[in-house]
C-alpha cells in the first residue's frame, strides 16, 4: 500500500522502520541483559519485609532502599511489567526485521533469475569469460558439473543458471523464530509458573494443588539424610519420597506409589513439576523429661546465635518460671542447654544418657531434620526448549554460503558469472577450477569443481576476471 495515495500511513511506516531497525534491537538486548543481571544480584519474590529488612540500613549500590526495590518490581525482575514489555518489544522488532528483511531476502533466493546478455554477468561479484569453439556444448557440459557437486541447474537454451545453499537464507528466519520463541515461553513461565519451598520432615507429606483446588500430586518424604566432611560441614542432602498420584475421578483405584530420590545438583521431575533438592533444617527434638514419655517438641531458627543454629526455650517449672534454652547446629548435636543470664549449664548428646538440669533429668532422645524442597511448575519450559533448539538450527543454517551461478553463450565465447553471500574469495577462487574442469572435460576429462572445500590455487595460476 502506498504511502503517496496514504499521507496518514507514513508515521506508521516510519515507526515500523524505527523498530526494525538493528540498533534499536542491539540497545534492547543489552538492556535486558543488565535487567537480568540485576534480577540475578536482588533475591527474587520474597516478602516486603524482607527487602525493607535487607536494604534500608544499607541501601543496595547505595541508591535504593527497600521501598524503592519495591516499587521498581526489582523483588520480581523476571515477571515484572516493564521487563515483560522490553521482551515484548523485542519479539515484535524481530518479527518486523524478518518481514521487512529476511522474508523478501529468502523469496529472492527461491526466484529464478534469468541473465541473458554477457554483459550482464560482467556486472556481478565474480566474472569469467572462457574461449569456447563450441559453447552450446561446454553449456551441457558445465550442467553436469554443477548437478554432479549438488548445484540446482535451470537450462535454456544458450544460458543457464544454477544455486546452491538455499537453506542458508532459512537460518536467519530460524534464529529469529527461535528467539521469539524463547521469550514467549520465558513470559508464560513468569506469569503461569508457581514455585513453592518447603521444609518436609520424614512421615510427613505435601499435598500440591492446582489453581481450581484439585490435588495434582502428593509427595511424601520416607528419609532426609545429611552427608558430612570430616569437619561436620554438610556435603549433600538426600531425601527418599514418594510420589502419589492423584485418585481418578471416575472412582476407580489409585495408582500405586512412585518411590523417587532427589539430592542437590540431582532434582526431580514429573507430571510437569520439578522438584530440587533446596536446602536442610532441624524441625523437632524429641525429649524426655525426668520419667515423662518422649515429647517431640518444634525446633525454631536463632539466627541470632548464629547461621545454622535452631532451638527451643523450655520452662523448667509447673509455672513455667526458670526457662532454659537448648541450642543446637546439627542432627548429630551435641545440644548445648543455656541459662536465663546466658551461661553453660549442661551438653546433651542425642541418644545418650540423661542429663540433670536445675534438678530436672533430661534426656535427648533424637533430633528430626526436616527437608527442604524446592516446588516449580514452569510451563513455559517447552517453549524455551524448543527456542533454543530452533535458534541453534538457525544459526547452523546460516553459516551455509548462497552461491548463485550463470552461464550465457556466444560464438566463440562462454562467459560465467555468480554471486554469494559469504566467503566471496574462495567462490572467486572456486570459479576458475570449474572453468578448468570444463575445459578437461572438453578434452574428454572429468573433474569436480565448486564443491565445498575445493582447494584454491595460487595467485598467479586465476585466469583473468572479464
Amino acid at each position: 500500500m502506498s504511502t503517496t495515495l496514504f499521507p496518514a500511513l507514513r508515521p506508521l511506516q516510519r515507526l515500523v522502520v524505527w523498530i526494525a531497525d538493528l540498533r534499536v534491537a542491539i540497545v534492547l538486548l543489552l538492556v535486558i541483559a543488565v535487567a537480568s543481571g540485576i534480577g540475578t544480584a536482588i533475591p527474587q519474590k520474597e516478602s516486603e519485609a524482607f527487602y525493607h529488612q535487607l536494604y534500608d540500613p544499607a541501601p543496595w549500590i547505595g541508591l535504593l532502599r527497600g521501598d524503592g526495590v519495591l516499587a521498581l518490581q526489582l523483588d520480581h525482575v523476571y515477571s515484572s511489567s516493564w521487563f515483560l514489555g522490553l521482551l515484548a518489544w523485542l519479539g515484535l522488532a524481530l518479527l518486523l526485521c524478518s518481514w521487512r528483511r529476511q522474508w523478501p531476502a529468502l523469496q529472492a533466493s527461491l526466484r529464478w533469475i534469468d541473465y541473458r546478455e554477457p554483459r550482464q554477468l560482467s556486472k556481478l561479484s565474480v566474472a569469467e569469460t572462457l574461449p569456447s569453439p563450441d559453447a552450446e556444448g561446454d553449456l551441457t557440459h558445465l550442467e553436469g558439473l554443477l548437478g554432479r557437486s549438488g548445484w540446482q541447474v535451470r537450462r535454456q537454451p544458450g544460458r543457464l543458471a544454477g544455486r546452491r545453499g538455499v537453506a542458508g537464507r532459512v537460518g536467519p528466519l530460524l534464529v529469529h523464530a527461535g528467539m521469539v520463541l524463547l521469550m514467549v515461553g520465558a513470559s508464560w513461565g513468569a506469569l503461569g509458573g508457581q514455585r513453592l519451598e518447603q521444609f518436609l520432615a520424614p512421615g510427613h507429606d505435601l499435598e500440591l494443588m492446582d489453581s481450581r483446588g484439585n490435588t495434582r500430586l502428593t509427595v511424601a518424604l520416607d528419609r532426609f539424610a545429611i552427608q558430612r566432611d570430616p569437619a561436620g560441614r554438610p556435603e549433600q542432602f538426600t531425601s527418599n519420597l514418594r510420589i502419589l498420584p492423584p485418585a481418578p475421578a471416575d472412582g476407580t483405584p489409585a495408582p500405586p506409589p512412585e518411590p523417587a530420590q532427589i539430592s542437590v545438583n540431582h532434582p526431580l521431575r514429573t507430571r510437569g513439576i520439578t522438584l530440587y533438592q533446596a536446602d536442610w533444617a532441624l524441625a523437632a527434638i524429641d525429649l524426655q523429661l525426668g520419667r515423662s514419655p518422649v515429647l517431640q517438641l518444634p525446633l525454631q531458627p536463632f539466627p541470632q546465635l548464629g547461621e545454622q543454629v535452631w532451638g527451643l526455650i523450655l520452662p523448667t517449672r509447673p509455672d513455667g518460671s526458670q526457662p532454659v534454652l537448648l541450642a543446637l547446629r546439627s542432627e548429630d548435636g551435641p545440644v548445648d542447654v543455656y541459662g536465663p543470664d546466658g551461661g553453660s549449664l549442661a551438653s546433651l548428646v542425642p541418644g545418650g544418657e540423661a542429663v540433670e538440669v536445675r534438678g530436672i533429668p533430661i534426656r535427648v532422645a533424637g533430633v528430626l531434620p526436616a527437608s527442604g524442597i524446592l516446588l516449580k511448575r514452569d510451563p513455559g519450559v517447552p517453549l524455551v526448549y524448543t527456542g533454543f533448539a530452533v535458534a541453534l538450527l538457525g544459526g547452523a543454517l546460516s553459516l551455509i554460503a548462497t552461491r548463485q551461478i550463470w552461464a550465457v553463450a556466444e560464438q566463440g565465447r562462454l562467459h560465467v558469472g555468480g554471486l554469494c553471500n559469504r566467503n566471496l574469495t574462495a567462490f572467486a577462487a572456486e570459479l576458475p577450477l570449474l572453468l578448468k574442469d570444463l575445459q578437461g572435460q572438453r578434452g574428454g576429462g572429468s573433474g569436480g569443481a565448486l564443491a565445498a572445500g575445493a582447494p584454491a590455487p595460487a595467485p598467479d595460476q586465476l585466469p583473468q576476471q572479464g
